[in-house]
């Protein structure tokens, strides 16, 4: 651990040097993307931008700094998320607040709001009606919100935690006119929803095969109710397909984010409950990450 002195000489931690050492540090302890998460922190401790560090090297951190970055370092190294550690991360140009209660906002999720952009944007006639179901820290709801004037949207969650840091989020980024809810669409009667233009979701989709082989930053940390989808990583998947029939319009569209080998299985899946125009879009490393499909 960064140590208060050597021998009786205090150490000068400069920037350059406590980065140098916390990379070598998280090395040793086997954290993914050690050099990374050694700027996220320190950025964030010192909210400065990571071009910045590198542009104070030779700043001189204060008592005060080191002992509040000596606590970063040991909850890291532990394998803890470094969005944790902060509060934050960043998506689709903003800045959320996560907490264990959500899942961390992932890039392949952007993708699926991009998408879900598109959608919204080349249906200009009325304004469309989007339904997020486990909205989590209400990253992708509250990303149409601030990139669409004209939509309507209603998000839901089953966890009263999550649904408290996605209200949180959208009043500190000023994303008005969602409705929030508390529900579990599996299980519960959805009669008291409207017909919705476009459902959209991030559902759990790991195996428990899958699961056991995450990083301990993911497996140890994250929810792992909005991870894990059962044996085959496919049952909440399949049962919100087969209910979701009655939560669209006529002529509604459902779009969902998958597992990267599981769009062949999800297609069929879609079509087994008759919907049509199904189309698989791929993510930047050329796997299928997101399904569309039309009613």
């Amino acid at each position: 651990m960064i140590s208060r002195n050597s021998s009786s000489v205090q150490t000068i931690w400069t920037i350059q040097k406590i980065l140098s050492w916390t990379e070598e540090y998280f090395n040793s302890k086997k954290i993914p993307e050690a050099r990374l998460s050694a700027e996220l922190l320190l950025a964030h401790l010192l909210k400065m931008k990571r071009l910045d560090l590198y542009l104070q090297f030779e700043r001189i951190l204060i008592p005060a700094e080191l002992k509040k970055y000596r606590e970063f370092v040991q909850r890291r190294a532990r394998h803890e998320p470094v969005q944790y550690i902060t509060g934050e991360q960043d998506f689709m140009g903003f800045t959320f607040s996560v907490t264990p209660d959500v899942l961390i906002p992932r890039q392949e999720t952007e993708l699926l709001v991009e998408t879900v952009i598109q959608e919204i944007n080349s249906n200009t006639d009325h304004q469309l009606s989007v339904l997020d179901i486990g909205t989590g820290s209400g990253a992708i709801a509250i990303s149409l919100a601030l990139h669409c004037n004209h939509c309507k949207i209603t998000a839901i969650d089953q966890s009263p935690s999550a649904l408290k840091i996605a209200t949180q989020n959208a009043e500190k980024l000023k994303a008005n006119g969602i409705d929030f809810l508390e529900m579990d669409i599996l299980i519960e009667e959805s009669n008291s929803l409207p017909k919705f233009d476009l459902l959209v979701s991030n559902p759990p989709y790991i195996s428990e095969k899958d699961y056991h082989q995450l990083q301990p930053q993911v497996k140890n940390f994250e929810p792992r109710d909005a991870l894990l989808a059962g044996k085959s990583g496919l049952e909440f998947i399949e049962q919100l397909i087969s209910k979701s029939r009655n939560l669209l319009q006529p002529t509604g569209k459902l779009l969902l984010e998958v597992g990267y080998n599981q769009s062949e299985a999800v297609q069929r899946l879609l079509s087994k409950h008759k919907y049509k125009n199904i189309e698989l879009i791929k993510d930047y490393n050329q796997f299928t990450r997101i399904v569309k499909a039309k009613i």
